[in-house]
């Protein structure tokens, strides 16, 4: 067995935020291999995270960004089950970066859920009458109008949208994150996006 270093300890828990104990596991259970360890402990954030989902989160903060133009800005409620992690520098930093994030990307729905049948059902009319001019052969056009919605929601809904500082990364990973990290359920409960003019 690779012997764990308190080196490789103090990497991935730098790079991961994770505690000391499960860094350890992590590198135990992968052969002391960072990168393993880092999916290691995403997976099983994933897993706790969605243990937590189910949970009320009926406490939290309203956040704001404005662009440095004063032109364009947003606010974002974010809640958590607890006042004690809404007070959390993890929580507010997530908060902030949110509300920057709705600013620069202008998300239209918070998830693919919020959006209207029939917004999607004209999205969807559009792409196949696009498909059949170009010619794409009949029995494909379904197949390709699923790729066109996933690819729709990732640019209209919130958690779907790559994140601005770092495009492999959703939003909804930097909630899924901060859950596994904080232990409460996170979500997004609203925002809204304002601009000169408009």
């Amino acid at each position: 067995m690779a012997e764990i270093t308190a080196n490789a300890v103090k990497e991935l828990r730098d790079r991961t935020g994770s505690g000391m104990m499960d860094c350890k596991a992590a590198l135990a259970g992968t052969g002391g291999d960072v990168e393993k360890a880092i999916d290691y402990l995403r997976e099983k954030g994933l897993a706790k995270a969605a243990k937590k989902a189910s949970r009320a989160a009926d406490d939290g903060r309203v956040f704001q960004y404005v662009h440095t133009n004063f032109k364009v800005g947003a606010l974002v409620e974010l809640n958590s089950e607890t006042d004690f992690v809404a007070k959390t520098d993890e929580f507010n930093a997530l908060g902030h970066e949110i509300a920057m994030h709705v600013t620069a990307a202008n998300p239209l729905y918070l998830r693919p859920e919020d959006v209207p049948g029939e917004d999607l059902e004209r999205e969807k009319a559009i792409y196949r009458q696009q498909l059949i001019d170009e010619g794409k052969p009949a029995d494909r056009i379904d197949k390709i109008i699923e790729g066109k919605v996933r690819k729709f929601y990732e640019n209209t809904c919130l958690l779907e949208q790559s994140y601005i500082r770092d495009p492999d990364r959703k939003i909804k990973d930097l909630l899924v994150e901060l859950i596994a990290k904080l232990g409460e359920n996170i979500v997004i409960r609203r925002f809204a996006r304002f601009m000169v003019g408009e």
